[in-house]
């Protein structure tokens, strides 16, 4: 296994807020905050350099409908990285705060971004009644994997979710389609792992290994967003994962109490 990549703290504690607790918890966040770099920039960065370029059929996947919605996101993150301290954002690279350079490749604008930011990204675009994952460059999958997902609507994506039920199923779809340009959402969640692997995949009804010994907790900070041209919404993750032992007694009773 490769070296894990922890974070120091969670900069949110979803089970001791009910507004975020209770599904599907979504917030109103900055207008550029749905990408962020912290304290695991480097290390993170580093595990998705080697998965692109080790295991890329499993970390992205763009289908031909989603090609004008993934050149939107493209130039839209790196508009938004020429603004952020530790970036240098040239016309044909990019200089990361870790120092990496990385070429720029607008043919291949998912893969490119999964190199140059944390966050992994799912394009859902409206088909019918439902939003459709149409695209992802997901290198920090939490126990789902990417290529039985490709091309399904949001129900199909979450049919073995616990708690997914048809009424968080429409809340959900509701919020895809009320989101605005300018304004993104975000929510956290929470899951206790043993497994510090960041790169965790599982195929759709495996059971998820029960946390016998509680080592770590795993949480991601999922945003979205519109898209103005295509009206594509983006599902951004930035994945934490934390030491059990960080947290305080009181900390992890609370996760308890909660039922994590």
């Amino acid at each position: 296994m490769r070296e894990p990549v922890f974070h120091n703290s969670l900069p949110h504690q979803p089970w001791t807020d009910p507004r975020t607790w209770r599904l599907p918890g979504m917030l109103p966040c900055g207008a550029e905050d749905w990408i962020r770099a912290d304290e695991a920039f480097a290390g993170q960065m580093a595990e998705r350099d080697w998965l692109i370029a080790t295991r890329q059929p499993l970390v992205h996947a763009l289908l031909p409908e989603g090609r004008a919605a993934a050149a939107e996101l493209y130039a839209a993150v790196l508009d938004l990285l020429s603004r952020r301290d530790g970036y240098v954002v040239g016309p044909d690279r990019v200089w990361r705060p870790d120092g990496v350079e990385v070429r720029l490749d607008p043919a291949f604008p998912l893969i490119t971004l999964g190199r140059l930011v944390q966050e992994d990204l799912c394009l859902m675009e409206k088909q019918g009644a439902e939003s459709v994952l149409t695209g992802a460059i997901l290198c920090f999958p939490a126990s789902w994997t990417l290529g039985q997902k490709i091309g399904r609507p949001m129900t199909g994506i979450h049919k073995p979710v616990h708690h997914y039920d048809e009424d968080v199923a429409r809340r959900v779809q509701r919020l895809f389609d009320m989101v605005r340009v300018g304004q993104p959402l975000e929510r956290y969640n929470a899951l206790v792992y043993d497994d510090p692997a960041l790169h965790n995949p599982r195929q759709e009804f495996d059971t998820r290994p029960y946390a016998v010994e509680r080592l770590f907790m795993r949480s991601e900070r999922q945003c979205i967003l519109r898209l103005p041209v295509t009206g594509a919404v983006v599902f951004s993750i930035h994945t934490y994962l934390v030491p059990m032992a960080r947290f305080s007694e009181g900390e992890q009773a609370a996760m308890e109490a909660a039922g994590l």
